[in-house]
C-alpha cells in the first residue's frame, strides 16, 4: 500500500505545479457555469412550473458541477497512459513490482483531486456571493451535506473506476480514439453532465438511474441540490458502492487477460 502512495503523492504534487493553467479553467468554467446559468433562467422565466427542480437548486447543481469539473468529467483521461499502451513502453510498468491496474487508478484519481484543489474553491466562493437564486446556497441540512460528501466520493470513484476500463479496452484495439470517444460522449450525455437527469422523461430516467453513469455526478450534485433526499438518497448512495465494485472487478479481470496477451514489438 506504501508504495501506491507515494504513485498517489508524486501525481498530486505534479498537478499542483500547474498554476496558470489551474487558473485558465476557473474562468473557463465560471463563465460556462454561468452561461448555463443563463439558459436555464430563460427556460424557466417561460414556464417556471414545468421543471422538476427549482431554479435554485439547479444554479447549485451547475456551479458544484464546474467547481468539481475535474472529478466528473470522463474526458479527463491520462495521454500518458495511452501512449504507453501504444508505444509498447507497458511492458516497462509490467516489469514494477506492483498491480498495473491499482497504479493507474491511484495515479488517475491523484491527477484529478489535484485539478480539483486548485480550482474548486474560487468557483464556489464567487458562487456564493452571486444573488439568488443564480448562486449556490448551503445543503438544507447537515445530513444532507454528510450525504453530499460521501457521495462525492463514490462519485469520483466510479469515475475513475469506469476511466480504467476505458484504458484497458485499449489494450485490445488498434487505436484508443474510437473507444474513448464512444465513452466521453455517453458519460457526457448519461450522467447528466449536459442535462440534469431529472429533466429526461420519465420513463427514460427510470431507467438512466440504473445505469453506472447515473452513480457518477448525478447523485452528489442532486443531494446537495435538495433533489434527492431520504430513503431515495440513500438507495443512490448504494447503487453507488454496487457500480463501484463492477467496475473494479471488470477492470481488474481484463487486465489479468491482457497482460496475458499483450504483444509489445513481436516479442
Amino acid at each position: 500500500m506504501r508504495k501506491y502512495l507515494s504513485f498517489f503523492r508524486i501525481r498530486f504534487s505534479m498537478g499542483l505545479q500547474y498554476r496558470a493553467a489551474a487558473a485558465a479553467g476557473i474562468v473557463t468554467q465560471f463563465v460556462w457555469g454561468g452561461m448555463e446559468v443563463l439558459v436555464f433562467r430563460a427556460f424557466y422565466r417561460a414556464d417556471p412550473g414545468a421543471f422538476p427542480m427549482t431554479l435554485q437548486a439547479t444554479c447549485s447543481y451547475i456551479w458544484l458541477q464546474q467547481a468539481f469539473l475535474a472529478l466528473f468529467m470522463a474526458w479527463l483521461m491520462e495521454n500518458e497512459i495511452f501512449d504507453c499502451i501504444k508505444n509498447g513502453n507497458v511492458s516497462y510498468e509490467m516489469c514494477r513490482p506492483m498491480d498495473i491496474y491499482t497504479m493507474w487508478f491511484t495515479r488517475s484519481a491523484a491527477n484529478r483531486i489535484s485539478k480539483a484543489v486548485l480550482r474548486c474553491m474560487p468557483i464556489l466562493l464567487a458562487a456564493g456571493f452571486l444573488p439568488a437564486p443564480y448562486g449556490m446556497t448551503l445543503p438544507v441540512s447537515p445530513k444532507a451535506a454528510v450525504l453530499f460528501l460521501t457521495g462525492m466520493l463514490l462519485g469520483f470513484l466510479v469515475v475513475v473506476a469506469f476511466c480504467m476500463l476505458v484504458y484497458v479496452v485499449t489494450f485490445f484495439t488498434i487505436s484508443p480514439d474510437g473507444v474513448r470517444m464512444v465513452a466521453v460522449s455517453a458519460v457526457e450525455l448519461l450522467a447528466g453532465s449536459i442535462i440534469p437527469l431529472p429533466f429526461f422523461p420519465d420513463s427514460v430516467r427510470t431507467v438512466l438511474e440504473l445505469l453506472p453513469f447515473a452513480s457518477m455526478q448525478n447523485v452528489p450534485l442532486r443531494i446537495y441540490s435538495g433533489d434527492l433526499a431520504g430513503e431515495a438518497a440513500v438507495l443512490a448512495l448504494a447503487l453507488q458502492v454496487f457500480w463501484l465494485a463492477v467496475l473494479v472487478l471488470l477492470g481488474k479481470l481484463l487486465m489479468r487477460r491482457a497482460e496475458k496477451k499483450i504483444t509489445v514489438q513481436g516479442g
